[in-house]
Protein backbone atom coordinates (compact mmCIF):
# COMPACT_ATOMS: atom_id res chain seq x y z
CA UNK A 1 0.00 0.00 0.00
CA UNK A 2 1.35 3.45 -0.75
CA UNK A 3 2.62 5.64 2.00
CA UNK A 4 0.24 8.22 2.53
CA UNK A 5 1.27 12.08 2.06
CA UNK A 6 2.36 13.06 5.53
CA UNK A 7 4.66 9.54 5.97
CA UNK A 8 6.17 10.21 2.75
CA UNK A 9 7.36 14.16 3.73
CA UNK A 10 8.43 12.53 7.54
CA UNK A 11 10.59 10.34 5.58
CA UNK A 12 12.09 12.84 3.28
CA UNK A 13 12.61 15.06 6.73
CA UNK A 14 14.18 12.43 8.11
CA UNK A 15 17.40 12.02 5.42
CA UNK A 16 17.83 15.62 5.02
CA UNK A 17 18.40 15.52 8.64
CA UNK A 18 21.23 12.69 8.27
CA UNK A 19 22.44 14.73 5.54
CA UNK A 20 23.05 17.32 7.42
CA UNK A 21 24.59 15.44 10.40
CA UNK A 22 21.64 15.26 12.47
CA UNK A 23 19.60 12.90 14.41
CA UNK A 24 17.74 9.83 12.62
CA UNK A 25 14.73 8.96 14.00
CA UNK A 26 14.42 5.75 15.14
CA UNK A 27 11.77 3.70 16.58
CA UNK A 28 11.97 2.14 19.81
CA UNK A 29 9.54 -0.12 22.25
CA UNK A 30 10.85 2.00 25.63
CA UNK A 31 10.29 5.33 26.27
CA UNK A 32 13.32 7.98 26.41
CA UNK A 33 13.39 10.93 28.38
CA UNK A 34 15.72 13.15 26.23
CA UNK A 35 16.90 16.76 27.98
CA UNK A 36 15.36 19.57 26.79
CA UNK A 37 17.87 21.05 25.04
CA UNK A 38 17.96 18.18 22.95
CA UNK A 39 14.44 17.86 22.56
CA UNK A 40 14.46 21.13 21.18
CA UNK A 41 17.33 20.71 18.89
CA UNK A 42 15.81 18.12 17.33
CA UNK A 43 12.62 19.43 16.85
CA UNK A 44 13.76 22.07 15.38
CA UNK A 45 15.69 19.45 12.91
CA UNK A 46 12.62 17.63 12.27
CA UNK A 47 10.84 21.40 11.57
CA UNK A 48 13.70 21.97 8.95
CA UNK A 49 13.50 18.52 7.46
CA UNK A 50 9.46 19.16 6.79
CA UNK A 51 10.09 22.05 5.19
CA UNK A 52 12.94 20.79 2.37
CA UNK A 53 10.69 17.87 1.74
CA UNK A 54 7.75 20.29 0.87
CA UNK A 55 9.64 22.71 -1.11
CA UNK A 56 11.46 19.63 -2.97
CA UNK A 57 8.11 18.02 -3.52
CA UNK A 58 6.62 21.46 -4.59
CA UNK A 59 9.73 22.28 -6.76
CA UNK A 60 10.05 19.24 -8.90
CA UNK A 61 6.97 19.60 -10.49
CA UNK A 62 8.04 23.09 -12.42
CA UNK A 63 9.92 22.46 -15.37
CA UNK A 64 12.04 25.56 -15.13
CA UNK A 65 13.12 24.29 -11.32
CA UNK A 66 12.64 28.22 -10.00
CA UNK A 67 15.20 29.09 -7.25
CA UNK A 68 14.35 29.21 -3.29
CA UNK A 69 15.01 31.68 -1.33
CA UNK A 70 17.78 32.06 1.12
CA UNK A 71 20.61 29.63 -0.79
CA UNK A 72 23.90 29.50 0.58
CA UNK A 73 26.57 31.16 -1.65
CA UNK A 74 30.22 29.59 -3.00
CA UNK A 75 32.87 30.56 -1.61
CA UNK A 76 36.23 31.03 -4.21
CA UNK A 77 38.36 28.41 -2.68
CA UNK A 78 40.94 28.97 -5.49
CA UNK A 79 40.45 25.56 -7.33
CA UNK A 80 39.68 27.35 -10.52
CA UNK A 81 42.43 29.90 -10.48
CA UNK A 82 45.07 27.47 -12.80
CA UNK A 83 42.90 27.44 -15.80
CA UNK A 84 43.58 30.73 -16.86
CA UNK A 85 45.71 30.55 -20.13
CA UNK A 86 45.53 26.74 -20.23
CA UNK A 87 44.88 24.69 -23.26
CA UNK A 88 41.64 22.99 -24.47
CA UNK A 89 42.55 19.26 -24.22
CA UNK A 90 41.93 17.94 -28.05
CA UNK A 91 38.59 16.15 -26.81
CA UNK A 92 35.53 15.07 -28.60
CA UNK A 93 32.79 14.95 -26.63
CA UNK A 94 28.86 13.70 -27.58
CA UNK A 95 26.29 17.02 -27.60
CA UNK A 96 22.60 16.57 -27.29
CA UNK A 97 22.16 17.04 -31.39
CA UNK A 98 23.92 13.57 -32.05
CA UNK A 99 26.90 14.57 -33.28
CA UNK A 100 30.81 14.69 -31.27
CA UNK A 101 32.38 17.64 -30.76
CA UNK A 102 36.30 18.17 -31.00
CA UNK A 103 37.10 20.92 -28.51
CA UNK A 104 40.28 21.29 -30.06
CA UNK A 105 38.20 22.84 -33.69
CA UNK A 106 36.09 24.95 -32.05
CA UNK A 107 35.77 27.85 -34.68
CA UNK A 108 34.10 30.56 -33.27
CA UNK A 109 36.15 33.70 -32.30
CA UNK A 110 34.99 32.75 -28.71
CA UNK A 111 33.41 29.86 -27.21
CA UNK A 112 31.55 30.15 -23.88
CA UNK A 113 31.20 26.42 -22.54
CA UNK A 114 29.25 26.65 -18.82
CA UNK A 115 29.98 23.92 -16.70
CA UNK A 116 27.11 22.73 -14.07
CA UNK A 117 26.43 19.90 -11.31
CA UNK A 118 23.37 18.56 -12.89
CA UNK A 119 19.39 19.42 -14.03
CA UNK A 120 16.37 17.78 -12.66
CA UNK A 121 13.88 16.08 -14.31
CA UNK A 122 10.19 17.35 -13.14
CA UNK A 123 8.33 14.75 -11.37
CA UNK A 124 11.36 13.38 -9.99
CA UNK A 125 13.63 14.58 -6.64
CA UNK A 126 16.14 15.76 -6.00
CA UNK A 127 19.33 14.41 -4.09
CA UNK A 128 18.84 14.97 -0.56
CA UNK A 129 20.54 18.13 0.82
CA UNK A 130 20.96 19.29 -2.73
CA UNK A 131 19.91 23.07 -1.78
CA UNK A 132 22.39 22.98 1.20
CA UNK A 133 25.09 22.73 -0.93
CA UNK A 134 26.38 25.98 -1.54
CA UNK A 135 26.86 25.86 -5.70
CA UNK A 136 24.84 23.03 -6.25
CA UNK A 137 20.80 24.36 -7.16
CA UNK A 138 20.49 26.19 -10.04
CA UNK A 139 21.20 24.34 -13.35
CA UNK A 140 17.96 24.54 -15.19
CA UNK A 141 17.56 28.45 -14.02
CA UNK A 142 21.34 28.93 -15.27
CA UNK A 143 20.45 26.99 -18.99
CA UNK A 144 17.20 29.32 -19.06
CA UNK A 145 19.43 32.01 -19.09
CA UNK A 146 21.82 31.67 -21.48
CA UNK A 147 18.63 30.02 -23.71
CA UNK A 148 17.19 33.85 -23.57
CA UNK A 149 20.78 35.71 -23.83
CA UNK A 150 21.91 33.51 -26.69
CA UNK A 151 20.95 35.55 -29.90
CA UNK A 152 23.01 38.45 -27.81
CA UNK A 153 25.50 36.15 -27.59
CA UNK A 154 25.25 35.04 -31.19
CA UNK A 155 25.51 38.71 -32.45
CA UNK A 156 29.19 39.23 -30.51
CA UNK A 157 30.11 35.99 -32.34
CA UNK A 158 30.20 33.82 -29.29
CA UNK A 159 29.31 29.90 -29.63
CA UNK A 160 27.55 28.42 -26.31
CA UNK A 161 27.96 25.11 -25.02
CA UNK A 162 26.32 23.48 -21.76
CA UNK A 163 28.37 21.02 -19.94
CA UNK A 164 27.47 18.15 -17.62
CA UNK A 165 28.32 14.80 -16.45
CA UNK A 166 24.98 13.55 -17.12
CA UNK A 167 24.47 11.21 -20.14
CA UNK A 168 23.46 12.67 -23.49
CA UNK A 169 19.79 10.88 -23.11
CA UNK A 170 19.67 12.29 -19.84
CA UNK A 171 20.43 15.88 -21.29
CA UNK A 172 18.38 15.57 -24.10
CA UNK A 173 15.24 15.53 -22.14
CA UNK A 174 16.29 18.75 -20.49
CA UNK A 175 17.38 20.25 -23.92
CA UNK A 176 13.58 19.40 -25.63
CA UNK A 177 12.21 20.44 -22.40
CA UNK A 178 13.67 23.73 -22.26
CA UNK A 179 13.96 24.09 -26.17
CA UNK A 180 17.45 25.02 -25.90
CA UNK A 181 18.88 26.89 -28.94
CA UNK A 182 22.64 25.40 -28.34
CA UNK A 183 24.36 21.84 -27.56
CA UNK A 184 25.22 20.89 -23.98
CA UNK A 185 28.24 18.15 -23.90
CA UNK A 186 28.59 15.44 -22.08
CA UNK A 187 31.68 14.25 -19.72
CA UNK A 188 29.98 11.08 -18.40
CA UNK A 189 33.58 9.55 -18.04
CA UNK A 190 35.26 12.80 -16.63
CA UNK A 191 37.75 12.97 -19.34
CA UNK A 192 37.42 16.79 -19.73
CA UNK A 193 37.13 16.96 -16.12
CA UNK A 194 40.55 15.07 -15.03
CA UNK A 195 42.55 16.70 -17.72
CA UNK A 196 41.80 20.22 -17.12
CA UNK A 197 41.32 19.40 -13.13
CA UNK A 198 37.82 21.21 -12.70
CA UNK A 199 36.66 21.81 -9.21
CA UNK A 200 34.10 18.88 -8.12
CA UNK A 201 32.17 17.74 -5.65
CA UNK A 202 30.51 14.30 -4.18
CA UNK A 203 27.01 14.32 -3.33
CA UNK A 204 24.38 11.05 -2.18
CA UNK A 205 25.24 9.76 1.06
CA UNK A 206 24.86 6.27 -0.52
CA UNK A 207 26.50 6.21 -3.90
CA UNK A 208 29.10 9.04 -3.71
CA UNK A 209 28.03 10.47 -6.83
CA UNK A 210 30.88 13.26 -8.13
CA UNK A 211 29.44 16.25 -9.63
CA UNK A 212 30.79 19.41 -11.15
CA UNK A 213 31.48 22.71 -9.45
CA UNK A 214 29.70 25.26 -11.51
CA UNK A 215 32.08 27.38 -13.75
CA UNK A 216 31.90 29.03 -17.05
CA UNK A 217 34.89 29.14 -19.54
CA UNK A 218 35.78 31.66 -22.35
CA UNK A 219 37.81 29.70 -24.64
CA UNK A 220 39.54 31.91 -27.31
CA UNK A 221 42.18 30.57 -29.81
CA UNK A 222 42.33 27.17 -28.33
CA UNK A 223 43.23 28.55 -24.72
CA UNK A 224 41.16 29.65 -21.96
CA UNK A 225 40.84 33.13 -21.55
CA UNK A 226 38.76 33.92 -18.92
CA UNK A 227 37.10 31.68 -16.17
CA UNK A 228 34.06 32.79 -13.97
CA UNK A 229 33.91 31.08 -10.65
CA UNK A 230 32.59 30.35 -8.26
CA UNK A 231 29.04 31.39 -10.28
CA UNK A 232 25.94 32.93 -8.05
CA UNK A 233 23.22 33.63 -8.57
CA UNK A 234 23.28 30.84 -11.59
CA UNK A 235 20.09 32.50 -13.01
CA UNK A 236 22.47 35.35 -13.59
CA UNK A 237 25.02 33.60 -14.71
CA UNK A 238 24.74 34.36 -19.22
CA UNK A 239 24.20 37.87 -18.01
CA UNK A 240 27.39 38.16 -16.57
CA UNK A 241 29.00 36.74 -18.88
CA UNK A 242 27.35 39.24 -21.51
CA UNK A 243 29.00 42.29 -19.46
CA UNK A 244 32.16 40.70 -19.89
CA UNK A 245 32.22 39.93 -23.31
CA UNK A 246 30.83 43.75 -24.25
CA UNK A 247 33.78 44.98 -21.79
CA UNK A 248 36.19 43.07 -24.17
CA UNK A 249 34.73 44.09 -27.23
CA UNK A 250 34.72 48.03 -25.92
CA UNK A 251 38.66 47.69 -24.90
CA UNK A 252 39.33 45.73 -28.40
CA UNK A 253 37.85 48.80 -30.04
CA UNK A 254 39.14 51.86 -28.39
Amino acid sequence: MPLPCFLKLQREGSRASRFRGGPSWRHSSKAVTEPKETREISDRDARRGWYLAEHRLASMEKPDFPLPPNLPRPVDDGAAEHLKGVPIPPLTLRSTSGRRVNLSDLRAPRTVIYCYPMTGVPGKLLPVGWDLIPGARGCTPQTCGFRDHHQELVELQVEVFGLSTQTTEYQQEMARRLQLPFEILTDAEFKLCDQLHVPTFEVDEMRLLKRLKRLTMVVRGGRIEHVFYPVFPPNESAEQVLRWLRKQKHSNST
